[in-house]
């Protein structure tokens, strides 16, 4: 199969399956309906087998019927009325086989679901780091995946299903043509051609086009989601931004349409003219026909069989090659699912990776170089600190010196360009990545708010103590978030979210929290870990007030007394406890030491203590001037 284009500015009209990769890519179609529905299967292969005799057998008997009435019309006998029982009896199958073929089709639809889902969820989760899912295309992909995985080996196996039913249905007009006009096969046959070049061509355009609209309706659904988002309403009404991002949205919109209404339009004219050319052929073929009949060279039912013979055969090969279309434009966006099931690690893993045992000794960042894209800014830039097992070590720094970064790198989402990190001497590329995520107990920065309950918002820190009521309530103790837990409708059982019910019978059963609340359930989380080996602290703070700060970061001092932790905080007054405080500036260390050392030796970590100092006193300006505003100065 010709390799898929990685970008959506791709031409994607040239690209072609082979039959190789159309093999491929239709015994794993098989595979996936095989998994998901057997019986659903099995059914519609026994279907198929059947609907493909009913159009040239109810053809057949038609032809006896009316001969049997032209030759002897005053004198019906028994053979006439088994015959029309037997078009009676298609007739009912007929009928009857396009409900149950629907039916089947629903079923097998549902299983692809729930495994389609499942296998592509599995399938991103086994990504063990952030890089894949940081790049547009991949997204997407997965886009193209979710819809093409559900529908796609569904639509392959039901077309493949009916490309042979019309292939039987077209064998069977054939056989009864070849015995009244031999001549006219070649002429239907030789008309499906140009029918087959428009439909595998359509079935191009349209995977092309399905792929180049890809990121516009990502962004379609991005702006349509704002208008219902609680997250945004806020600055959507002050800011007045409701025409803005519906302007947006139109803009997509009007792409998507463009794109869709110039394959709409090819495929109009083609079938139009594939329309016109089948009328031609067998409106010729009649007249054809009846001249025979007046020659007395066909009988009246040879007639009745040779209309009933081009149509179905026309049908049958115009229904066989717009499958064939279809089921080409479904196997090239298969391919994105395909493609994303199979993606690789996206991290390397030894074969035997070390197991990772207890940090005993400490973590060393040896001249860790890393930026995100290779035209992309260096984010670290030689980077070499150890922490030491059983210490605290502080990060500060301006915005973009490289600190959240450096956290990534300890959890192993990305791996150093240049350089290395080690656990206990052992570099963390040899170790297992879940092993190591198991002794990390992390607050993000970007932390994750989930429409569940209060207990399971914390519990999911460690799901093999979701159901521990007294350890999840240990760790909103200890985050400063128990009362206000308590507080709420049902306790820790409240569903924290606007967008859910948590019962559909009560309206009311949900809860949202403030943005500081939110952020010490996030702190809680990561405390239900606090035995881990390494607690990591992301501006745990940032989102509390002065009181709860302190609070706070009392409670994390006590905890991280004779732990390894990282903490990194733009508030210099709660790291000024930690054993050392490393300083990153531009992706460098410039100083490391102990909060009295730094200060006397008057450096960089002086100086924006000092700023941030200054701005919390009521100070005021040799010229009587308002309080200095660098108490508002980012880090």
């Amino acid at each position: 199969m010709a390799g898929l284009t990685d970008g959506p500015g791709g031409d994607r009209a040239t690209v072609r399956l082979g039959f190789t990769g159309t093999a491929r890519l239709l015994a794993a179609s098989l595979r996936l309906c095989w998994s998901a529905a057997p019986g659903v299967l099995l059914a519609q292969v026994l279907l198929t087998a059947l609907a493909g005799v009913w159009g040239w057998a109810a053809a057949l008997l038609t032809r006896a019927i009316v001969d049997r009435l032209t030759a002897a019309p005053a004198a019906p006998d028994a053979s006439l009325t088994l015959l029309a029982v037997g078009l009676g009896v298609i007739g009912v199958a007929v009928g009857a086989e396009a409900a149950v073929s629907r039916y089947l089709d629903a079923a097998l639809e549902r299983a692809l679901r729930v495994v389609v889902t499942t296998r592509l969820y599995e399938a991103v989760n086994r990504l063990a780091g952030l890089a894949r899912l940081e790049q547009p295309q991949f997204q997407d992909r997965i886009q193209l995946a979710m819809n093409a995985g559900r529908a796609g080996p569904g639509q392959i196996v039901s077309g493949g299903f009916g490309i042979v039913q019309g292939i039987l249905t077209f064998g069977g007009f054939v056989g009864s043509l070849l015995t009244v006009a031999p001549v006219m096969v070649a002429v239907v046959c030789a008309a499906v051609v140009p029918t087959l070049w428009v439909e595998t061509a359509l079935a191009r355009r349209r995977a092309a086009m399905m792929w180049r609209i890809s990121q516009a309706e990502r962004r379609e659904v991005f702006y349509t989601t704002l208008l219902s988002s609680l997250e945004a309403a806020k600055e959507l009404r002050l800011f007045r931004l409701g025409d803005f991002f519906a302007g947006r949205l139109l803009r997509e919109l009007t792409q998507i349409n463009r794109e869709q209404r110039a394959v709409d339009r090819r495929a109009f004219a083609g079938h139009v003219t594939l329309a016109v050319l089948g009328s031609v052929i067998a409106a010729g073929g009649l007249v054809w026909a009846i001249r025979l009949a007046g020659q007395g060279r066909l009988t009246a039912g040879d007639v009745t069989l040779f209309i009933a013979a081009v149509a179905g055969t026309q049908a049958a090969l115009t229904a066989t090659v717009a499958r064939s279309g279809l089921v080409q434009q479904a196997l090239l966006l298969f391919d994105h699912y395909r493609a994303v099931v199979s993606e690789p690690a996206d991290l390397p893993v030894r074969g035997q990776p070390l197991p990772c045992p207890p940090l005993r000794v400490g973590l060393e960042l040896r001249d860790v170089w890393f930026r995100y894209a290779e035209d992309q800014p260096w984010i670290l830039r030689g980077v070499t600190l150890t922490i030491p097992a059983g210490g605290s070590v502080a990060l500060v720094g301006l915005n973009g010196a490289g600190k959240s970064t450096l956290v990534k790198l300890l959890c192993r989402f990305y791996d150093p360009v240049r350089g290395s990190v080690h656990w206990d001497g052992v570099d963390l590329r040899d170790l297992d990545p879940g092993e190591l995520r198991d002794r990390l107990g992390v607050v993000f920065q970007d932390f994750m708010s989930y429409d569940l309950t209060a207990a399971e918002n914390i519990g999911v820190g460690d799901v093999t103590r979701i159901d521990d009521p007294a350890a999840i309530e240990h760790a909103a103790r200890l985050a400063g978030c128990h009362d206000p837990i308590s507080r709420l409708p049902r306790g820790y059982d409240t569903f924290l979210s606007r967008l859910f019910f948590a019962d559909p019978a009560e309206p009311e059963s949900g809860t949202a929290l403030s943005g500081g609340q939110w952020q010490r359930v996030a702190v809680a989380r990561a405390l239900l870990r606090a035995r881990r080996d390494l607690l990591i602290l992301d501006e745990p703070s940032s989102g509390l007030d002065a009181e709860a700060e302190y609070t706070l970061h009392a409670s994390l001092r006590d905890l991280r007394q004779g732990r390894t932790s990282v903490l990194i905080s733009h508030r210099l007054s709660t790291v000024r406890d930690a054993d050392h405080i490393v300083v990153l500036e531009s992706g460098t260390v410039v100083e490391h030491g102990r909060h009295a050392d730094l200060m006397a030796a008057g450096g960089r970590y002086a100086t924006l203590f000092g700023l941030q100092a200054r701005g919390y006193r009521d100070t005021v300006g040799d010229d009587g001037g308002a309080p200095s505003p660098v108490g508002e100065l980012a880090w």
